[in-house]
């Protein structure tokens, strides 16, 4: 199926472009926070922040929940696919659309909060905003990586153990 191979490239690597856009897009900001003179409290808040992002977002929200679900999504989006889920393939992969209300729901009120986040910290000051920015872009590099790994895995093996949460 030549159009479920597109789809599924089209969904994977729109996904892709987008974590890895966002990571580069934060990078200078987060480097930018070097340039000022660390006090004790600074490289606290570095290592603390670094730390919860990583498992918060990095492990919990990527790799033991969000990767493994656009990978099955992929896969289902390969062996499935439709003109609407091809076209929109990332946003299918995604789950903002075809997936249980209540799953979507929570994705569409994730999505809002992280944008009013993102123009909250934009208003910091530096290093505080770089602080902050650092352990996203440690939190986006590990999403990224997670997301290839369980897609790769999705695509390659005979089974694959996460359901896509499909909903019509």
């Amino acid at each position: 199926m030549v159009i479920g191979t597109l789809g599924a490239l089209w969904g994977t690597g729109g996904i892709l472009l987008i974590v890895g856009y966002a990571a580069i897009r934060l990078t200078y900001p987060a480097s930018e926070a070097f340039t000022y003179d660390f006090q004790w409290y600074h490289w606290g808040l570095l290592a603390a922040n670094t730390a919860v992002v990583i498992y918060a977002k990095a492990y919990r929200g990527f790799q033991k929940g969000l990767s493994p679900r656009i990978a099955a999504r992929v896969r289902y989006l390969r062996e499935n696919p439709t003109l609407p889920r091809v076209a929109l393939a990332p946003l299918f992969c995604l789950g903002y659309f075809h997936i249980a209300r209540r799953k979507q729901i929570s994705i569409v009120t994730l999505t809002v909060v992280m944008v009013v986040l993102i123009l909250l910290v934009r208003l910091l000051g530096q290093p505080w905003r770089g602080i902050i920015d650092l352990g996203i872009v440690a939190g986006l590099a590990w999403g990224f990586i997670t997301i290839l790994f369980y897609t790769a895995k999705a695509l390659t093996s005979k089974d694959f153990d996460y359901p896509p949460l499909i909903a019509k």
